[in-house]
């Protein structure tokens, strides 16, 4: 699985953890050693991108043409490549007829050596079939590098069925989302679109899939959830709906990454290049997390630090659900409006948004929001997940990835204050006269939208825009988005920079620039939003 999370860095699920000049590995024998070089240059390939490939590949072809010709390799048998399982044994894969060692590659894993390690002594195509990234030329090259054997001519391919697609069985998706990753299936809803009404269509909803989508009965659908000493709750989707009074609560979700694009333009990131459309309001409905917890055996308070964790259907080859958490005091809170949801705007959970059971925390980033739920469960400590305790963390611009360290920075749970242009697009040419302006605006922890400004001429002057009626919300429980519009007048041949920022009820607001908030993984991107437009002669 020499390349298992390559396209989980694209897509935003696995990071790199570099860690120069400290191997816990035995070292290889002088052959293998020779081939550090290719490991180091695999590395960066996976960590900096297309670039670093293309540059890779140019100089292999300059000295693949003074190369002597092509060696004869060994023949090996499976069975004895499974012998090759740990770095003690060498660790090899095979990938078609070829026997690859990358014994010197695990410790430049960017998911991690344990992640690897579950294609040691096997075939590759199972795990590539999970990520599409690999079965590309670039990929495939540099893992020649790595090449120190083939199969023997007796030994039968692989099973065509251990590499089936893991994504055929993944629903169909609406041709209007901007697509950012085919497999997993991540796209957001396009920015035109996006306030035009104040709930986000289901079919529109952005969506962010970190692994393939699971198939449910729900008929057989258990929701297991651990009370206090060792009792378990076990809850079928009917009992969820009928022993618990149904709720709903109109909430906005936002994906950590939203608007990473700018943050690119800036510096590198690694991540799901997405625009301003990884977000969306629905109405949610079904039970509280809190009736459910009480009804565990729960308490409303518990002292010292706790924390409620869900782990989804969701899995990766190695079997380890996508998982977060959220403080216990929040998901027992009755102002904190978390839910257990079954309903999304009147109607049952589509499949690509968590059917049949989801959590949905309002307030806080998207990724705590677990989708096809199937436990909850109370500890002293944040969920172990590789989401909760590396990614979704913010670090300072000066952090790089030779640097970091991910216990340094707390979990993302509420973001920051939004907002946002979705009308005119950039680049557009707009009619002289009058110019309407629209864009939503929203903030984490239940803080209303109080404002939103917006200038014309890149910030130099100011104009409010006028708050566009929505749902009525609580104070301190304002979930939801607020979308504005501004209409102002505007001049034949003027070259115009809008540029919005948003204010909400803590007056907190928005930073004018990207790059004092840039982070190597481009999340908490929310600097005052630029649109360059033309008006027409």
């Amino acid at each position: 699985m020499l390349l298992l999370r390559a396209a989980a860095i694209a897509a935003g699920h696995r990071l790199p953890l570099p860690r120069r000049g400290c191997s816990r590995f035995a070292p290889g024998n002088p052959a293998a050693g020779g081939r550090r070089g290719a490991a180091t240059v695999l590395a960066a390939l996976l960590g900096l991108g297309a670039a670093l490939a293309y540059g890779e590949r140019r100089r292999r072809v300059a000295q693949a043409a003074q190369a002597p010709p092509s060696r004869r390799y060994p023949r090996y048998t499976r069975e004895e490549v499974g012998r090759h399982r740990s770095p003690q044994d060498r660790v090899w894969v095979t990938h078609g007829t070829d026997v690859f060692d990358v014994t010197d590659f695990v410790e430049l894993h960017p998911g991690g050596a344990e992640k690897l390690l579950l294609a040691a002594g096997g075939a590759l195509e199972p795990f590539w079939a999970l990520y599409a990234f690999h079965n590309q030329p670039h990929v495939l090259e540099l893992l020649r590098e790595f090449k120190v054997g083939e199969l023997s001519p007796d030994e039968a391919p692989p099973d065509p069925s251990a590499a089936q697609d893991p994504f055929a069985g993944d629903p169909p998706r609406h041709p209007g989302l901007r697509i950012s990753s085919q497999k997993p299936f991540n796209a957001e809803t396009p920015a035109e679109l996006l306030t035009e009404r104040f709930l986000t269509p289901n079919e529109l909803f952005f969506t962010r899939n970190h692994l393939p989508v699971p198939t449910v009965d729900p008929g057989s659908y258990r929701l297991h959830v651990e009370g206090p000493e060792g009792r378990v709750l076990s809850l079928s989707l009917s009992e969820l709906r009928s022993r618990f009074p149904r709720h709903e609560v109109t909430a906005t979700l936002q994906c950590a990454g939203n608007r990473r694009s700018e943050m690119s333009r800036v510096r590198p990131v690694k991540g799901l290049p997405w625009d301003i459309g990884a977000i969306g309001t629905a109405r949610w409905g079904g039970a509280r997390l809190r009736d459910v917890l009480l009804h565990a055996g729960f308490g409303e308070e518990r002292a010292g630090e706790w924390h409620v964790c869900f782990e989804g259907l969701d899995a990766d080859p190695g079997g380890a659900p996508y998982g977060a958490s959220i403080p216990y005091g929040r998901a027992v809170s009755p102002s904190a409006d978390v839910l257990l949801a079954y309903e999304m705007n009147g109607e049952e959970l589509p499949r690509d948004h968590g059917f049949p059971v989801r959590v949905v925390v309002p307030g806080v980033v998207g990724a705590r929001s677990v989708k096809w739920l199937r436990r909850v469960a109370v500890s002293a400590a944040e969920s172990p997940s590789h989401w909760q305790r590396i990614d979704y963390r913010g670090f300072a611009p000066c952090v790089d990835w030779d640097s970091v360290d991910y216990s340094a920075a707390p979990a993302i749970q509420e973001l920051p204050v939004q907002s946002a242009i979705t009308h005119p697009r950039p680049g557009a040419a707009v009619p002289p006269g009058e110019l309407t302006v629209k864009g939503y605006a929203w903030s984490g922890g239940g803080r209303d939208v109080v404002r939103v400004d917006v200038s014309l001429d890149g910030g130099r002057s100011w104009r409010v825009a006028r708050l566009v009626e929505g749902e009525r919300q609580a104070l301190g429980r304002a979930w939801a988005w607020k979308l504005w519009e501004l209409q102002v007048p505007v001049a034949a041949g003027a070259e115009l920079e809008i540029v919005c920022k948003a204010v909400d009820g803590s007056y907190n607001v928005q930073p004018d620039t990207v790059a004092p908030i840039w982070n190597l993984r481009g999340v908490l991107s929310n600097a005052w939003h630029r649109v360059r437009v033309t008006v027409t002669r």
